[in-house]
């Protein structure tokens, strides 16, 4: 059974989908005025990684993510670079969508656009005036918050100590909002302003609120109760208050049964090492964009699922290298197994292991040991990952079987064929698991991570003249090889030594040169 964190509830609670084996999610998406920073990246990324784990799990997943295209950021950044604000949002969704592949997001099944769904933000905005729920002043239209009795459950706080999350601009830009008859009430309908985008409404021309169009989206394409609602957590209230007041008010039905959302990311200062908050007055804005210019998305990722999803995360240059030592330990215990799948010596079941060449026994794979592992490895996964979805507790059991496997395959160099299954069995799971969690281990088997003066090393050294770093170790090894086999032991040492400077590590195996890189 998986539990989850409800934040309604405040507790852990037994998931129980609306429809056995199917989950309805919907997760708050991007306003487009802006490419999206590394705080957003980490809720994204952390819903991404349940819904690859509910998948995993067997739950067939309907994954809805909105994008507001229409707002006042978007407005106000159309009108300083002189463009219309359909322009803005056009191109900040194609490169959200850009962002979000290259940090190895998966699409989701539905992504509607606010812009789109016009027509039913109306027609739910007439039934909360229908219910007595919303009133129109002055071509606005306002939820009224007292009407709900449920309001404030969500985010715990007091309906009277709620105000300051609902101060809002006049939609004429004129101050606080002064047609409301009560501070706390929220527009649902802005009246159009001059030069603004506008749609034609039974209140006159005008656009939506914020808070509406999720409400809208997550009943039509969803319907309701749907299962889980995510987002950040700063998404809590007022935003995912209101949508829950609203929906339940114009539905007379529970909104969504479980309510997730992920903790906050915070900067940690290269010259004090105090965490801070990000922030472009403190110069420490980092763009998703910008970070995956300097670091791999697996390694991203990696830092991001170190911490639990709903716990505040740390991002800086010292954890990030960490994070990216720790995700290069797991590939190349991959590249070991796939290493002594691909060359181990093959033998009978029935023989006896060959010698090495110094006259003793070959080491054998415990076969029965390396089985039994993988078990344990994938039931201690699972129950990690039941509970609430802890991934720092998942990667902890593939560190720890990471370490065992080597311990079972150290010196091993034949294989009879159950060893071969074994030891495939556990290449796999590896692989498998860390794709739970949306890592590709294998990402880095063709050299993409070794680094660029590898190339520079083999010029200098082996005469290559091209610029693929994999190639590059290949020539070196070969380098190697000869110099060992002419006794020229000052030019092998040579190699040995550059490549360890480079993060190298060589081990000479019965099948040759074996090279591992650990940054």
């Amino acid at each position: 059974m998986i539990k989850l964190y409800d934040t309604r509830r405040r507790q852990k609670v037994d998931f129980e989908p609306v429809e056995p084996g199917k989950v309805s999610m919907y997760v708050c998406g991007p306003t487009v005025y802006n490419r999206i920073h590394i705080g957003n990246a980490r809720t994204f990324i952390s819903f991404d990684m349940i819904r690859r784990y509910l998948t995993w799990r067997g739950f067939d997943v309907t994954f809805v993510q909105n994008v507001t295209d229409v707002d006042d950021k978007i407005i106000k950044r159309a009108g300083e670079e002189a463009r219309t604000a359909a322009e803005v949002a056009e191109e900040y969704t194609r490169l959200f969508i850009e962002d979000m592949r290259a940090a190895g997001v998966q699409d989701p099944d539905i992504r509607p656009k606010a812009t789109e769904e016009i027509g039913t933000m109306i027609a739910l905005i007439e039934r909360l005036i229908e219910r007595g729920h919303a009133y129109v002043s002055e071509g606005d239209v306002y939820f009224d918050v007292r009407s709900y009795p449920g309001y404030g459950q969500l985010s715990g706080r007091d309906v009277d100590e709620a105000e300051s999350g609902h101060r809002e601009l006049r939609a004429d830009g004129q101050g606080l909002e002064e047609r409301k008859r009560d501070e706390l009430d929220f527009a649902l309908w802005k009246a159009a302003k001059p030069g603004e985008p506008a749609w034609e409404s039974p209140w006159g021309q005008g656009r939506p609120g914020w808070h509406i169009e999720c409400s809208a989206m997550s009943e039509k394409y969803l319907g309701l109760p749907f299962d889980i609602h995510g987002g950040g957590a700063d998404l809590v209230f007022p935003h995912h208050e209101n949508e829950r007041a609203q929906s339940e008010c114009a539905c007379d039905s529970t909104f969504a049964n479980y309510w997730m959302h992920s903790g906050m990311l915070q900067i940690a200062n290269a010259e004090t090492g105090e965490t801070e908050k990000m922030s472009k007055s403190l110069n420490n804005f980092l763009l998703l964009r910008e970070v995956l210019e300097q670091v791999r998305p697996e390694a991203l990722r990696m830092l991001m699922l170190q911490s639990h999803y709903r716990s505040p995360l740390v991002f800086g240059e010292h954890r990030m290298n960490e994070a990216d030592a720790a995700l290069t330990r797991i590939e190349n215990a991959v590249k070991a197994l796939d290493w002594l799948l691909e060359t181990g010596t093959p033998r009978g079941e029935a023989a006896l292991a060959p010698e090495t060449a110094e006259g003793e026994l070959a080491a054998v794979l415990d076969a029965a040991a390396l089985t039994d592992r993988v078990a344990v490895l994938r039931a201690n996964f699972a129950e990690a990952m039941d509970d609430d979805f802890n991934a720092p507790a998942a990667l902890g059991e593939i560190f720890s079987f990471v370490s065992d496997v080597n311990g079972l395959v150290a010196d091993v160099t034949v294989l009879a064929a159950e060893e071969a299954a074994a030891g495939r069995a556990a290449r796999d799971a590896i692989v498998e698991l860390m794709d739970v969690l949306g890592i590709d281990v294998t990402a880095a088997e063709a050299g993409a991570a070794y680094p660029a003066e590898v190339v520079g090393l083999a010029a200098d050294l082996a005469g290559y003249e091209g610029d693929d770093p994999e190639i590059a170790v290949a020539r070196l090894l070969e380098a190697r090889a000869t110099a060992r086999a002419e006794k020229m032991w000052a030019v092998a040492d040579g190699v040995r030594n550059g490549l360890a400077d480079l993060g190298f590590v060589i081990e000479d195996t019965p099948q040759g040169a074996r090279v591992t890189f650990e940054g």
